[in-house]
């Protein structure tokens, strides 16, 4: 039985009046937002001396929905739980409508209190060298990804941002929203999630396979509605996913942490045209110029 209880309600969108002006006059009328508000992640765990404890590991600003999903993708692409067998339970703290979600960890497993200290990469101006936030990645368990014989057809590909972009309800109707989609090969889209933050867009649709025991995510491609950063690509390759196509630009620590682990990462898809940064050997219809990435 999964440890997740009963889905939260959905509060995603909120309605509020604005006026606007015009070279047509000023009228008023009700716009709707996207809900931005914080979310504490909390974990409960047995300590060494047998102390039952529970401590904060993140808090983070998020779309409300699927936050119970958006907690265990986290701690999963951090390294902190590997298996859903190691959860116990994930509740709301302060009922279903509050804002700290507690995961608590079976009996008996263990937890790195360094790994609860340290700086969780949420932000390109963190702090710490390339080098280092890359080596941190390979510590938690990442390793590189099978090559296999696992192939996408480009103008597949070409065509995923379009069918995530009409997947996007809350985006449709707010305009203000990332989103991250998992598709199989063969272009049909599995999941999709929405949210203020794009990391939390992919930690919902990584939680939402990790606990219903899909990972590693082989064979499958993750789409982003914007540009791919470091943190994006780190969490695909943690859970396994050997392929990336964003919508925006890639960063520069984003393409040598996709290669250096066999990610396929590709920026810019849109307008029937693709710019691939690495792992060109997954489309089956793209001959690699000899500079081969």
């Amino acid at each position: 039985m999964s440890p997740v209880s009963g889905p939260r309600p959905h509060t995603s969108l909120r309605s509020v009046s604005v006026i606007r002006a015009s070279p047509d006059g000023i009228a008023s009328f009700e716009d709707t937002l996207a809900v931005e508000e914080p979310v504490e992640i909390r974990l409960g765990y047995v300590r060494a001396d047998g102390i039952r404890v529970q401590k904060s590991v993140s808090v983070t600003m998020r779309t409300p929905g699927m936050d119970k999903e958006l907690a265990c993708g986290f701690l999963f692409t951090e390294g902190i739980v590997r298996d859903p067998a190691q959860i116990a339970a994930v509740e709301f703290v302060d009922g279903e409508n509050g804002n700290r979600v507690l995961v608590t960890l079976a009996d008996g497993v263990g937890v790195d209190t360094r790994s609860l200290e340290r700086h969780f990469y949420t932000a390109s101006s963190c702090g710490v060298c390339g080098k280092a936030s890359i080596d941190a990645l390979g510590a938690a368990g990442a390793c590189e990804l099978p090559a296999g014989e696992w192939t996408v057809d480009s103008k597949t590909v070409v065509g995923l941002p379009g069918i995530l972009r009409a997947a996007q309800s809350v985006f449709e109707r707010t305009g203000g929203l990332h989103a991250a989609g998992l598709f199989d090969a063969a272009g049909r889209l599995l999941c999709v999630c929405e949210d203020v933050g794009r990391h939390n867009a992919v930690d919902k649709v990584i939680g939402s396979q990790f606990l219903a025991g899909a990972v590693p995510l082989e064979g499958r491609v993750l789409v982003l509605s914007g540009r791919a950063s470091f943190e994006l690509v780190q969490k695909a390759v943690v859970a396994g996913i050997p392929m990336i196509v964003a919508v925006g630009a890639p960063s520069s620590l984003a393409v040598e942490t996709a290669r250096k682990f066999g990610a396929t990462l590709m920026g810019f898809v849109r307008d029937r045209r693709v710019n691939i940064y690495s792992g060109a050997h997954r489309l089956c219809d793209i001959a690699a110029p000899s500079a081969a990435i």
